[in-house]
């Protein structure tokens, strides 16, 4: 994979951050567009600007050809079995959501249990504990060890016949960690338990095939995979998605509407309530696309080729903790670390100086924070676009930091 040439499609990285070249290593948060997927969103704007679905007209008839028609680009990029399993929905967070009210609240009762891990970003934990508060449910815990791998150890206990649903990431937008999906499914349906993946940061950076992993739904969002804003994906198997009551209501998800009652659209229209997000998932198409020409095993080896000389560079330096997995091949192409005695804010904002873009925080993980003992860290996550120059520019940026904090320390 030429990181370089790829470059030349994103209008973006062409700008200077304070008069420097812009190094973007915040691709976890949120990644940036090849000028095909702005020009899908110029073209319908420009061309077939319409509603969908309901038009007879020309350009209702294009729009509305678009927009499956990335649906079922989305099916075969995760190897969905057919176009109806893929929901559109805002984001990943509202995908979750979608299955923890709309599933949850029809088959989650007092006494049940819902799996978790000590490793989930807030959107897969809060929703979850929503639903707890709601049915009498109670939440458990897959423990995360010291080296940042889940303690598989403790399933035999943690799954009982009173799971219900076990929901897990795919991996860490913290630690990087891939967890061993496939073995949590086996053991979980073994149980009789239901198994929700949160693929935010995995669907965008390795190959998923759904129907291999046998997963029950699958949670993910297009703008974290070179696609807009606004637009995430459920992909459930037919038969939980029947299974499942809508969380909004009118516009396209009716079939029949009376005075006091209707009843619903087939799956999955029955859960897209409203005008849809046309624009964006006809460009969430046009991500897909050029995703699908680069290979996602090449993107994966491309991405774990620069998280493995980072963990090199980084952790050569003196007073750089990093956090995760030293094993590259168990992580994606995110790296979280702090500088001793420094505030990741304040090392977020003397990278930003040097144009270097991270992110600095809790990153939706206070639980995890929490067990790491630290208030935050800084990340540097990559993507197609990224290069061990980046890396090391970053190493060189981070020796500055720590001279202003010794200049600093020294007033």
């Amino acid at each position: 994979m030429d990181a370089q040439a790829i470059r030349c499609d994103f209008p973006v990285l062409e700008r200077k951050v304070h008069g420097k070249p812009l190094i973007y290593l915040d691709n976890a948060a949120t990644s940036h567009k090849p000028t095909v997927v702005l020009d899908a969103l110029n073209e319908y704007y420009r061309r077939y600007n319409s509603n969908i679905h309901r038009g007879i007209h020309l350009l209702s008839e294009e729009a509305t050809a678009a927009y499956e028609g990335a649906r079922g680009k989305i099916a075969a990029f995760i190897g969905a079995p057919a176009p109806q399993t893929i929901v559109f929905t805002r984001n990943t967070t509202e995908a979750i959501n979608l299955v923890a009210q709309g599933w949850g609240r029809r088959h989650v009762k007092a006494g049940d249990e819902i799996l978790l891990t000590e490793i989930e970003h807030h959107s897969n934990l809060v929703p979850w504990q929503m639903l707890a508060q709601q049915t009498g449910a109670t939440l458990r815990f897959i423990p995360v060890t010291d080296q940042g791998l889940l303690d598989l150890t403790t399933l035999p206990t943690l799954l009982t016949e009173r799971t219900r649903m076990v929901a897990v990431t795919m991996m860490s937008n913290v630690l990087g960690t891939i967890p061993p999906v496939g073995t949590i499914i086996q053991a979980a349906h073994a149980r009789g338990a239901l198994v929700l993946l949160d693929g935010a940061q995995a669907v965008p950076h390795l190959p998923v095939n759904v129907q291999g992993l046998d997963c029950d739904f699958l949670a993910f969002s297009a703008h974290k995979m070179l696609g807009p804003t606004g637009v995430g994906v459920l992909y459930g198997k037919p038969e939980h998605l029947e299974a499942m009551d809508p969380m909004l209501g009118g516009g396209d998800m009716i079939r029949e509407v009376w005075l006091d009652r209707s009843t619903w659209n087939d799956v999955p229209w029955k859960f897209e309530a409203g005008t849809p997000n046309i624009a964006d998932v006809i460009a969430f198409g046009a991500a897909v696309d050029y995703l699908s020409r680069l290979g996602m095993a090449e993107v994966q080896r491309h991405e774990q080729s620069l998280a493995a000389y980072a963990l090199k560079v980084l952790g050569a330096m003196e007073d750089v903790v990093i956090y995760g997995p030293r094993d590259a091949t168990l992580r994606g192409g995110v790296v979280a670390f702090n500088i001793r005695d420094l505030h990741p804010h304040d090392l977020g904002q003397l990278l930003d100086a040097e144009g270097i873009a991270v992110r600095a925080g809790h990153h939706c993980c206070q639980p995890l924070m929490r067990k790491l003992g630290v208030a935050g860290t800084a990340r540097a996550s990559f993507y197609i676009y990224n290069s061990p120059h980046e890396v090391d520019a970053l190493a060189r940026a981070l020796v500055n930091a720590k001279e202003v904090l010794k200049g600093v320390a020294h007033q």
